[in-house]
This record gives structure tokens, C-alpha cells and sequence, in this order.
């Protein structure tokens, strides 16, 4: 018996905790509180786990953590309140509206000297801006953009249809690019025309 637990538990480690810093970092920008980010990766870690026999070995277990990161996340954060229904509308737009969502990164794009600037003086209002953005739109840009899932596997660890996460995803990121320009452009770090280019090829 113990060493089929030793078994199991090397096999979680090879495939599970290597995915320890990606789950931390999503995990603080989800929680916002270093604290609560190391217990919500704690409460992941147990439940992958304990559930480990149901995971198919070799497959993509990184989204398989996330996805009951994010299910730990809803229950434990969100049951405790009601949650505003900032997507009522999505389910009603066509799919070919939902189709469009860009690939670019919000700040893809600007000349190069000034992208340096954007990853140069945004760290707190990136911060901010991302937390000023509805949470199920910030969830579907955090892992597209910090951990580039892939739209299937975004729709499989959220549970919702790829058209949803399409939508989310543009949407969110056009908010976060929104507020960001607003600051760049407030504290002279990129120009109106910049601003109004990157806008007008986004729209």
C-alpha cells in the first residue's frame, strides 16, 4: 500500500507540481492577496490530489489544476455573495459577433519604444486595471494572457462555450486597453495619435 501511495504521489509531483509558480501567479491576480492566493493554491493541490486517479495521465494537466483552481475560487469567494451578471447579454449575440475577438494582446502592437514604456511604468496600473475589470472577464484574459490557454481549453476550465470565451476575452481586453490608454496618454507616456491608431485598429 505505501508504495502505491509513493507511486502516486511521484507521479502527481512529476505532472501537477511543476505547474506550482503558473498556479501561484494566476492565483494572486485572482485573489489579489498573497495570503488567500497561497491557501487557494493549497485547497487546489489537495483536491487535484485526492482526485488524482480521475486525471488521464500525459494529458494537459496544467489545465486540468487550473480548472479546479478556478472552481475553488467560485466556490469559495463567490457562494458567499450573489454574483453580478455582467454577461447577460453574450448568450443573445450571433456567433459570428463572437468570432471576431482579436488575437492581439492589449499592448501588442505600438511601436517598440513605447511597448517598453507600457512594461516599464504599468505595473501597479496594469494591476489595477485588471481588477477594475468585471471578474469573469478578467479570469478569461488572465489565462489566455499569462497562462496561453488556448480557447478550447479557456472554455473547458471555465465551463462555457468557446464562442463565450471569444467574446470575454475581447471584450476584456479591450476594457483593460481602454483603461490603459487612458492612463498612458494622462501621464505623456504614448501620444493621442498612438492612442487614437491602436483604438481605431482595435474598434
Amino acid at each position: 500500500m505505501d508504495e502505491i501511495k509513493n507511486t502516486t504521489y511521484e507521479a502527481f509531483a512529476a505532472e501537477a507540481l511543476v505547474h506550482l509558480d503558473a498556479l501561484y501567479g494566476m492565483a494572486l491576480r485572482m485573489t489579489r492577496n498573497g495570503v488567500e492566493a497561497e491557501d487557494l493554491v493549497q485547497e487546489t493541490l489537495l483536491k487535484a490530489f485526492r482526485y488524482f486517479s480521475n486525471y488521464k495521465r500525459g494529458t494537459n494537466c496544467k489545465a486540468w489544476l487550473h480548472k479546479i483552481m478556478v472552481n475553488v475560487y467560485i466556490n469559495r469567494y463567490n457562494a458567499r455573495r450573489k454574483r453580478p451578471e455582467y454577461l447577460s447579454d453574450d448568450e443573445g449575440r450571433p456567433l459570428e459577433e463572437r468570432a471576431v475577438a482579436p488575437e492581439s494582446h492589449p499592448l501588442e502592437g505600438l511601436p517598440t519604444e513605447e511597448q517598453e514604456l507600457y512594461h516599464a511604468v504599468f505595473g501597479d496600473e496594469v494591476r489595477a486595471a485588471l481588477e477594475a475589470i468585471p471578474e469573469d472577464y478578467r479570469t478569461v484574459v488572465l489565462l489566455a494572457d499569462l497562462q496561453d490557454f488556448a480557447y478550447k481549453e479557456i472554455a473547458e476550465i471555465v465551463g462555457c462555450p468557446i464562442g463565450t470565451v471569444m467574446s470575454r476575452l475581447h471584450r476584456g481586453r479591450k476594457m483593460l486597453r481602454d483603461r490603459l490608454s487612458e492612463y498612458a496618454l494622462s501621464e505623456g507616456v504614448v501620444s493621442a495619435e498612438i492612442v487614437a491608431k491602436k483604438c481605431k485598429k482595435a474598434s
